[in-house]
């Protein structure tokens, strides 16, 4: 029996009882796109496996659930959430906890950092940088097969702004820790846009954490706008509970002579799908995609990439690994786009996967559609199990079997952890990751309150 008519109607009620509440308490940028976002939801409907971008993914698990209505926080929801703090020893971050897609501050959630540099509410910039948040909200998001994309327009009320303005440079990077807490089950819909104007070099570091144990599904979206000569990074940590789904949707646009990389983290989680949008608008531009997971139980962690070349002399990699084990399941679905004016297009794309379990399921389709003559592109993909060759030479060296295949499996993951730049948040994840592997985390961790 096919489940998304009944979640339809459940969204549909949703969305017709905070209809009133997203008028009153919303600014009215967002009040005008959500009726056509929610009809362009009706008509593409829920993302099955007939969907390319959605065929190794069943959302069923997390979408076909009675959630309860969640709108606006109260001051009481952030009390717990205090009581939070971020284990890695040694973090030079500016850092700001979002509660469930909200602010605590509200209105008053923007922070100007030294330099220039704005950080805090959606909900705040919008009335304070009007004329700039209309230039860029919705501006970049594509994808018209998916109605999840359209869904988050039509409910989301707040998430992170972002703003360097032009030659800004903050060199601390940014820490957003997004944490679930409820004594609900809730649907969580947040918005972030960022904006990284001409010149301007920016890093943020997000973190998804959940500290009560009850059921969430996380529909995001975050628009990054790069300007000319500007640099931006973004490091996504998520480690949530078994009970938790988050599916993210971001979109980089970069202008000429512009750097970008987004590196995905994903440790733990029930449901986890992370899709990344590369648009490589202007010429000499260039931008990295990596992404490493580690799964067990029945645990799916899935990554969809997309790179579009769209001006000459432009460079893209996309680098993604994953360990499974159990009756975890992972997809990796990457396409490069190289278009018609992109000549001198270098573009690379790896997926390596290994398998641990007879029970735990890799499916991997890198994708290369070349419309330019003059390019250079490569993709491969691999999935399979340890190197025999390798853990016979560890165990001729007096390495016992269970540390050899550890050595082996770490050694896997840290090619793509060593692309962190910042050097306490490597060691930190070096350190989750061969805990990881060792079985020792049942759950997620760093969390100053547990959950079960």
């Amino acid at each position: 029996m096919d489940y998304r008519p009944e979640v339809i109607s459940k969204l549909s009620a949703m969305f017709n009882a905070g209809h009133g509440t997203f008028l009153k308490d919303s600014p009215e940028l967002f009040n005008r796109h959500r009726e056509k976002a929610f009809n362009d939801f009706l008509r593409l409907g829920i993302p099955d496996r007939k969907n390319e971008a959605y065929k190794y993914t069943n959302l069923e698990k997390f979408l076909n659930y009675q959630y309860q209505d969640y709108f606006f926080p109260l001051p009481s929801d952030f009390r717990e959430a205090e009581r939070f703090h971020c284990e890695v020893e040694d973090l030079n971050v500016w850092n700001m906890v979002l509660l469930n897609g909200f602010f605590p501050h509200g209105e008053d959630g923007l922070v100007m950092l030294p330099g220039g540099i704005w950080v805090g509410s959606m909900k705040a910039a919008v009335r304070q940088f009007p004329s700039l948040v209309e230039k860029h909200y919705n501006r970049y998001v594509e994808d018209g097969t998916d109605g999840l994309i359209p869904l988050n327009t039509a409910l989301a009320s707040d998430g992170l702004f972002l703003y360097a303005p032009k030659n800004t440079v903050y060199t601390k990077p940014i820490q957003i820790v997004n944490l679930l807490h409820s004594d609900k089950d809730i649907f969580v819909q947040d918005r972030n846009l960022i904006i990284v104007e001409e010149g301007a070099q920016l890093s943020l570091l997000s973190c998804d954490h959940s500290i009560s144990p009850r059921r969430f599904l996380t529909n995001t979206i975050t628009e990054v706008y790069v300007g000319r000569n500007a640099r931006f990074d973004i490091i996504r940590v998520q480690n949530q509970h078994d009970n938790s789904g988050k599916i993210t949707h971001t979109f980089i646009h970069q202008e000429r002579d512009s750097y970008a990389s987004s590196n995905n983290i994903s440790l733990h989680g029930g449901l986890v799908r992370n899709a990344t949008w590369h648009y490589l608008g202007g010429e000499n531009s260039e931008t990295h995609s990596y992404g490493l997971f580690l799964a067990d139980k029945d645990q799916h962690i899935a990554n969809f990439v997309k790179v579009d070349h769209v001006a000459p002399n432009c460079n893209s990699t996309q680098l993604f690994k994953g360990v499974l084990d159990d009756n975890s399941s992972g997809a990796f679905n990457g396409r490069i786009m190289v278009h018609k004016d992109a000549q001198k297009t270098n573009a690379y794309q790896s997926n390596n996967n290994i398998i641990l379990s007879d029970t735990a399921r890799m499916d991997t389709k890198p994708q290369l559609e070349i419309y330019a003559d003059d390019v250079r592109c490569s993709h491969g993909a691999t999935v399979g199990q340890l190197d025999e060759n390798a853990l016979f030479y560890l165990r001729s060296r007096g390495i016992d079997v269970h540390e050899a295949r550890l050595m082996l499996m770490f050694g896997f993951a840290h090619e793509v952890i060593k692309k962190i730049s910042i050097e306490a948040l490597r060691d930190r994840i070096d350190d989750l990751v061969q805990k990881r592997l060792r079985g020792e985390l049942s759950r997620c961790a760093s969390c100053a309150v547990q959950c079960n």
